[in-house]
């Protein structure tokens, strides 16, 4: 396997030399849009996105059915922006190579994946793509610590996996520090970013950012915008708790 975008690599955190460090990132959720309307909604959101979020389920580690890799295939010629895909399944490992070739620029697998998951991500990147490890709300966070050099994302799960529009759960912003602090700890800042997916709102957003979060996986809050100039604008603006670390 050979990655389709050699400069989005996992070696010490290349692939975030792209983005501004000193704002929130924010990936878009491709879930949360129009199915029938891909290109068009890409094209509005494009300018904006810095990464967009690809999840996959296979009906079994979640309910459901989620994207497969001809479709990714296909979605790929309509944005240059990297594509970052997140399995929800049984056997990662089983889909790796599929998806790389169909375009994902990040492999994120779960901690609930047992010891599936460090097989899966080596495979990642050994294939040259960045990789990431999410976590649930039964996953305990200090329990990641051994994967984190394995890693250029930890994925802090707010809300129950597979599911859309559930509030986050309240303990998801000391599981964001506690994650971010795992990583200053281990020096590992430049390399890993840490990101909040599920329940991401309006309301959440300043204090997943004020708890540590590097970024945030936007669904509707991007695509059901009125305003985008002025949504992006207020995400960007925000800012760490000066005191949290």
């Amino acid at each position: 396997m050979v990655t389709n975008n050699p400069t989005t690599n996992n070696d010490n955190g290349l692939i975030w030399s792209q983005f501004p460090s000193s704002r929130l990132l924010v990936e878009i959720s491709l879930w949360s849009a129009d199915f029938t309307r891909f290109a068009e909604e890409i094209k509005r959101v494009d300018s904006y996105a810095d990464l967009y979020h690809i999840d996959v389920s296979d009906g079994h580690f979640v309910p459901g059915f989620l994207f497969f890799a001809d479709l990714v295939a296909a979605l790929r010629p309509l944005t240059k922006k990297p594509f970052h895909v997140h399995f929800m399944t049984t056997d990662p490992l089983n889909h790796v190579e599929d998806f790389i070739a169909a375009g994902a620029d990040i492999i994120t697998v779960h901690a609930e994946n047992g010891p599936k998951a460090p097989a899966a991500l080596d495979a990642a990147r050994r294939a040259g793509v960045a990789t990431g490890l999410a976590l649930g709300l039964d996953v305990i966070p200090e329990s990641i610590e051994p994967l984190l050099e394995l890693v250029n994302l930890v994925l802090v799960m707010g809300t129950p996996m597979g599911v859309k529009g559930v509030k986050p759960s309240s303990f998801v912003y000391d599981r964001v520090h506690k994650i971010k602090s795992m990583v200053l700890k281990a020096g590992l800042e430049e390399q890993i970013k840490v990101f909040a997916d599920g329940g991401i709102r309006d309301y959440t957003v300043p204090k997943l950012r004020g708890a540590g979060a590097d970024g945030v996986i936007a669904g509707s809050l991007a695509f059901k915008s009125t305003d985008l100039d002025e949504t992006f604008s207020w995400l960007h603006k925000l800012e760490v708790d000066p005191g949290a670390f």
